[in-house]
C-alpha cells in the first residue's frame, strides 16, 4: 500500500512538473519569445538541480524522505502557480527555476523512498512500477495542459496544474511516520571522488547523460517544431502524450523483458531505438506521421530509467543511495541546462533538421559504447 500511495503522489507532482514544461514553453511563444529564449527558460528547470542535487542526496540519505518531500511540493506548487498570478516572460523564468529545484528534491526523495522500503529481490520491480507512474503523468501532464491551453488559456492552466500539486502535499501531512527513512546514520567519506572511482558507475552515468539529452531535446523541440508547422497547443500536448503513452507500453512489459534481457541489453537497444526515430523525425509533416515517431522514441527511451537506477542500486555503497542518485541528477541537469541553450541557438540558426540529427548522432554513438559494455558483461 505504501507503494501505491508513493506512485499516486509521483503521478499527481510529475503531472504539475510535466505540465508546466509544455505550457512554460507554449506561453513564452505566445508572448513572442525565440526558441532560443524559450531554451534559455526551459534550461532554468536544470540550473539549480545541476548545482544541488548531490547535496540533496546527502540530505535525504540523513534526514529521510518525509520533510524534503513536502518542503518540494510546497516550492513545487507556488512554482507553478505564480505565472497564474503574475503572467508574463519574468515570471516564467523565476518559475522554471522553483520548478526545477522542487520537483528534483522530490524525485530524488521518492525513488529514495522506494529503495528503502524494497527486499533486494523486488527493487527492480519496484522502480518499474514507479517508472509506469511516471509515465501515466508523462500522458496526462502534456495531453490535460494543452487541452486547458485551447479552452481557457495559460493562465488557467497554470491554476490547474498547481491545483494537482496539492494532492501530494495534504497526502504526505498524513503519511509523514508511515514513509521510510534513509541511512541516517551513512557516512560518506571520500565524496564524489570515491563514488565515480567506480568503473560500472561511471559507464551509467554517462548514458545517463545521452539519454537525458534524447527525453529532454524532444520535450524542449517539440513545441517549438509543432508550432513551426501550424499544430494546435492541443495537437502538440497529443503528440506529447503519445510519447508518454509508449513509455507507459513500453514499461507495462518491463518484467517480462528483464527476464530475458540484461540491463545493458536494454540500455543497447533504447539508444538505437532512440536514434532511429530522431533520425526520421524530420522527414514527416503530417499528425499521424509525427506521433508515430513519438511512439516509438517513447517506446526506445521508456525502457531506460528502471534499468539505470538497478544499476545504480547494485554498484552503490550501502547508505549511500541517495547521493548516488543525486549524482545520476547532477548528470541529467548538467545535459538539461545546456541543451535547450544550445540546441535552441541551432534551430534559431538553421532550423529543426540538423538539432534532430545531432541528438541521434549522439545516440547512435552511445548505443555502440553500450553494446560494447553489453558484449563485456
Amino acid at each position: 500500500m505504501r507503494l501505491a500511495v508513493l506512485i499516486a503522489l509521483t503521478v499527481c507532482a510529475h503531472t504539475a512538473f510535466n505540465g508546466s514544461r509544455v505550457t512554460v514553453s507554449l506561453f513564452a511563444l505566445n508572448l513572442g519569445a525565440t526558441p532560443l529564449t524559450v531554451g534559455a527558460i526551459v534550461s532554468l528547470y536544470s540550473l539549480l538541480p545541476m548545482f544541488l542535487s548531490v547535496y540533496s542526496g546527502r540530505m535525504i540519505d540523513r534526514v529521510g524522505t518525509a520533510l524534503p518531500m513536502r518542503v518540494a511540493t510546497v516550492a513545487l506548487v507556488a512554482g507553478v502557480g505564480l505565472p497564474a498570478l503574475w503572467p508574463g516572460l519574468a515570471s516564467l523564468y523565476v518559475a522554471a527555476t522553483v520548478i526545477g529545484l522542487a520537483f528534483m528534491v522530490f524525485h530524488i526523495g521518492v525513488q529514495n523512498a522506494v529503495g528503502a522500503m524494497s527486499p533486494p529481490g523486488e527493487r527492480a520491480v519496484n522502480y518499474s512500477w514507479l517508472a509506469l507512474g511516471f509515465s501515466i503523468s508523462g500522458f496526462i501532464g502534456p495531453t490535460l495542459s494543452g487541452v486547458v491551453i485551447d479552452g481557457a488559456g495559460h493562465r488557467w492552466t497554470f491554476a490547474m496544474l498547481a491545483a494537482i500539486g496539492l494532492v501530494p502535499l495534504v497526502a504526505i501531512a498524513f503519511l509523514h511516520p508511515k514513509l521510510p527513512r534513509g541511512e541516517s546514520e551513512a557516512e560518506h567519506r571520500g565524496g564524489l571522488k570515491q563514488l565515480l572511482a567506480k568503473p560500472e558507475l561511471r559507464r551509467v552515468f554517462l548514458v545517463t547523460g545521452v539519454l537525458a539529452m534524447a527525453w529532454d531535446l524532444f520535450v524542449f523541440v517539440m513545441p517549438i517544431y509543432g508550432t513551426s508547422i501550424g499544430l494546435s497547443a492541443s495537437t502538440i500536448g497529443a503528440v506529447l502524450g503519445s510519447f508518454a503513452a509508449a513509455t507507459f507500453a513500453i514499461r507495462l512489459a518491463l518484467p517480462w523483458l528483464a527476464r530475458r534481457l540484461s540491463e545493458w541489453q536494454l540500455i543497447t537497444s533504447t539508444l538505437f531505438i532512440a536514434c532511429a526515430a530522431y533520425l526520421l523525425f524530420p522527414m514527416v509533416r503530417t499528425v499521424p506521421f509525427i506521433a508515430s515517431m513519438a511512439f516509438l522514441l517513447g517506446l526506445g527511451l521508456g525502457a531506460s530509467q528502471p534499468s539505470l537506477i538497478s544499476l545504480i542500486q547494485h554498484s552503490t555503497p550501502e547508505g549511500r543511495l541517495g547521493e548516488a542518485l543525486g549524482v545520476r541528477t547532477m548528470v541529467l541537469n548538467v545535459s538539461h541546462t545546456l541543451l535547450p541553450l544550445f540546441f535552441g541557438g541551432i534551430g534559431t540558426a538553421l532550423g529543426m533538421g540538423p538539432v534532430f540529427w545531432s541528438m541521434a548522432a549522439c545516440l547512435g554513438a552511445g548505443g555502440l559504447f553500450a553494446n560494447r559494455r553489453r558484449a563485456a558483461g
